[in-house]
């Protein structure tokens, strides 16, 4: 077993088909195409992408069909929870002959320990509502999972954001049991990161003795506005992945980047020294 690991993230593509725009605004095939171009063309390229929920805008077969043509050009494996926007049984439907969407009879999470670190899937999707919940079924299958392998590091991902992120409209339909989950992931000391998504925005919180990070979207972000009434909006600011990084000396290290191409890399230093 290799020595790192290198895991991406990225979150919130919500895949429409037929070339429509998400909100009217928004390329997300696009952005999700330019996201995949971006990703495998890293140095070093990742092992393994993970992706955060809300896959596509309408829970549609189609969108599905959209979002596994685009993936096909991904030279990474990847791996798949859904969020407020999804359709269990499509997402299974369309992507058969991903093994891992099927562990759970009734919920689409799921266990890897195919790498260094292990990866472990919640649903924590509500049908009908845009907040998430887990309910006893879904912590307990948590809880025994991660008492399976107790030394092993661990990253636990979800769509729904288990803090408070200050942005009223998202914070409103966050996961509405978070102390049900700090209180399983309290007691699994291995877990080295709550990953989310749903917020479309890089945030970081402190959760249950471990760290919580939300990644960016994939295309459009959520308004940066902490006021408790401020209104459901977007801009389209430069969509973002994260990189995490095991290593068995260092632990493991989050870092952001963006999709989108800008100037440089540019020197510091010439012969003379710090240039001026």
């Amino acid at each position: 077993m290799a020595e790192h690991c290198l895991i991406a993230q990225i979150s919130d593509p919500h895949i429409k088909a037929g070339g429509r725009l998400s909100y009217r605004q928004v390329d997300t095939a696009g952005a999700l195409r330019q996201a995949i171009h971006k990703l495998n063309h890293l140095t070093p390229r990742p092992d393994l992408l993970l992706i955060s929920g809300d896959l596509v805008d309408f829970g549609q077969s189609q969108e599905y069909v959209t979002l596994r043509e685009i993936l096909a050009d991904l030279r990474l494996p990847v791996y798949l929870i859904p969020g407020n926007h999804d359709d269990r049984d499509k997402l299974r439907t369309t992507f058969p002959d991903h093994s891992y969407l099927f562990q759970h009879p009734r919920f689409v999470q799921w266990v890897v320990d195919d790498y260094p670190v292990r990866l472990i899937g919640l649903d924590s999707m509500l049908p009908g509502h845009p907040h998430g919940t887990l309910c006893l079924e879904r912590l307990r299958w948590l809880d025994e999972t991660l008492l399976q392998q107790p030394a092993r590091p661990t990253l636990v991902m979800l769509h729904h954001h288990p803090f408070v992120s200050g942005i009223g409209h998202m914070d409103r339909q966050r996961l509405r049991n978070a102390d049900a989950l700090a209180k399983v992931i309290g007691q699994h000391p291995q877990v080295e990161r709550v990953l989310c998504g749903h917020l479309h925005r890089g945030i970081q919180a402190r959760f249950a003795n471990t760290l919580a990070i939300s990644c960016p979207g994939a295309s459009h972000q959520v308004s940066l506005d902490l006021t408790s009434e401020g209104p459901s909006s977007f801009h389209l600011e430069p969509p973002g992945y994260l990189l995490h990084h095991w290593t068995p000396s260092i632990g493991m290290v989050t870092h952001q980047g963006f999709i989108v191409e800008y100037p440089g890399p540019f020197p510091f230093y010439d012969d003379s020294g710090l240039i001026d």
